[in-house]
């Protein structure tokens, strides 16, 4: 599409000139300078007419495009802008390609560090399979087993140190693998009051019911009753309490002087009357 461009201004003063000039009387005589501007006027007028009939015998718009720098200095300013504005994101996404960059370099770098450490733990692997397995070793005799005397000593020191989950485990121990000793009442009482120290008041008067079973006149035997009491206290069962606080009195007529003060303490908690 052809475009013809002219200064709007100009070509509305020519065109409105052009008849005026055409129809100006010429009697008055003209310097020769006067008479070839107007000459020039009008040639300009005539291509100036042509022009524009041309156009507009062919269909083709004239377009008169306003002589302003400043508006196209405008524009130009508005172009560079969006030119700075289209750097900015590719810079940004320069960036931001060049950070995932580095990060994937950086993992690739570690899993080839743990690809190869795998390889070397296979090809050891792969080197010990291929050795010869050692000869066996010869058997190693069992050590003979300790005495129920033994046992129960070692339980008790357990207890004496203040390692109650040693000793626990260890009476718990003598229990099972002597259930018919001499000793065995005695250790389940010793075996109620660790389990008692960590709040097993359940498994704790299971204990000591089994060592006051048949009522033995032994030194311990008071007390596992009062410890019987408290666990049943302790269980929310105050009424049990009560009643085997009741046999002590008569099981046990003349307890020593703590184990009376304790079980006075236990009849105070569980409300006997």
């Amino acid at each position: 599409m052809s475009r013809f461009a002219l200064p709007a201004l100009a070509l509305a003063v020519l065109l409105a000139a052009a008849p005026a000039a055409s129809q100006t009387p010429m009697d008055d005589p003209l310097d020769a300078r006067d008479g070839r501007r107007v000459e020039r006027m009008e040639k300009v007028v005539r291509e100036l007419r042509a022009i524009v009939f041309q156009g507009r015998d062919k269909g083709v718009p004239v377009v008169v495009q306003p002589a302003d720098t400043d508006a196209r200095m405008q524009d130009l300013a508005s172009r560079i802008g969006d030119l700075e504005q289209t750097l900015r994101r590719l810079n940004g996404s320069l960036e931001t390609a060049t950070h995932e960059l580095d990060v994937a370099k950086r993992e690739s770098t570690a899993l080839q560090a743990q690809v190869k450490a795998m390889a070397d733990r296979l090809a050891a692997a792969e080197v010990k399979l291929a050795e010869p397995p050692p000869p066996p070793e010869p058997p190693v005799e069992a050590a003979p087993a300790a005495s129920a005397a033994d046992a129960f000593g070692t339980a008790r020191k357990l207890m004496l140190s203040g390692d109650y989950d040693a000793a626990e485990n260890a009476f718990a121990g003598f229990v099972e693998a002597y259930p018919d000793a001499a000793r065995t009442p005695e250790a389940r009482y010793w075996w109620g009051k660790t389990l008692t120290v960590r709040g097993a008041h359940a498994s704790a008067a299971t204990a000591y019911i089994g060592a006051i079973r048949g009522w033995p006149q032994t030194t311990w035997a008071p007390d596992a009753v009062v410890e019987l009491a408290r666990s049943l206290v302790a269980l929310k069962k105050p009424a049990d309490a009560c009643q085997t606080l009741a046999e002590l009195g008569r099981r046990y007529p003349k307890p020593p002087a703590t184990v009376a003060s304790r079980a006075a303490a236990a009849r105070t908690q569980a409300k006997c009357a």
